[in-house]
């Protein structure tokens, strides 16, 4: 198994939903981060004050997958999340010693 965590731009989280779901994607975490890499921040203007923030506004997706179907996740993600721009995010892949879900007791793949 692998766990799959990306860090895209928050307004692309829909269309990266959307495209996992057809590809058989059943569940995934989504949380609402701040950080920053290669962008450096932002110049903003708040109440007319302009600002610079050096952490900026992220979503954090996290998912199990089979080993099988992390390549494809991973393509999924990269063509769904990509603008070619600076800031688009990373992605980062991890193995997965067991899984367990809770309600039945199951392990491994069928955890998923």
């Amino acid at each position: 198994m692998k766990f799959i965590i990306a860090i895209i731009k928050p307004y692309k989280l829909d269309d990266v939903r959307e495209a996992l779901g057809a590809i058989g994607v059943a569940g995934m975490t989504a949380s609402e981060v701040k950080g920053f890499g290669r962008q450096k921040g932002q110049t903003e203007i708040y109440r007319g004050a302009e600002y610079t923030t050096n952490m900026l506004p992220k979503v954090k997706l996290e998912l199990a997958v089979t080993d099988a179907m992390a390549p494809l996740v991973v393509e999924t993600l990269q063509q769904t999340a990509s603008n070619e721009s600076i800031g688009d995010g990373k992605i980062f892949v991890l193995d997965v010693e067991s899984a367990m879900r809770i309600r039945t007791g199951e392990t491994g793949d069928n955890a998923l």
